[in-house]
């Protein structure tokens, strides 16, 4: 019976230990796209042509995403300004000078469940991975 109960705990460890790697590299290169695709819209969307970050450019955004494996229906734009204004009306650019700021998220979808083996807690399913970041606008009227 020690036995058994020695080989199941083993056999659980084991598994973790051969999966759980696999999954925090999974989480890593999700939070990595997240983050180089918020570097590149705001590149984008704060330069002199543009001033904004428009609902043409978020849908590129999802469609390119989408090619990683992610589900664009999941995927959360927030943003906004330093000032307070949108930053998304193509009619109203934000000019030079004023902050441009963007947040993604998507959630986990499960991904760290494997981690129940050993007793850690995955976060619950509403929890969301987010990138975000800021770039001053360079836009002159």
């Amino acid at each position: 019976m020690k036995q058994l109960l020695v080989f199941i705990l083993f056999a659980a460890m084991f598994c973790w230990l051969m999966f759980s790697p696999v999954y925090k590299h999974v989480l890593v290169i999700r939070q990595a796209l997240l983050q180089q695709e918020v570097d590149y819209l705001l590149e984008v969307g704060a330069s002199g042509r543009y001033g904004y970050i428009g609902e043409a450019m978020v849908a590129e955004s999802r469609e390119r995403l989408s090619g990683y494996g992610f589900q664009p229906g999941k995927l959360e734009y927030d943003i906004s300004s330093t000032e307070g204004t949108g930053g998304t009306d193509a009619s109203m650019p934000l000019p030079r000078g004023v902050g441009l700021k963007l947040t993604i998220r998507y959630p986990y979808e499960q991904l760290l469940n494997i981690d129940r083996l050993i007793g850690v807690e995955p976060p619950d399913a509403h929890s969301r991975m987010a990138a975000s970041g800021m770039k001053m606008s360079e836009y002159v009227p």
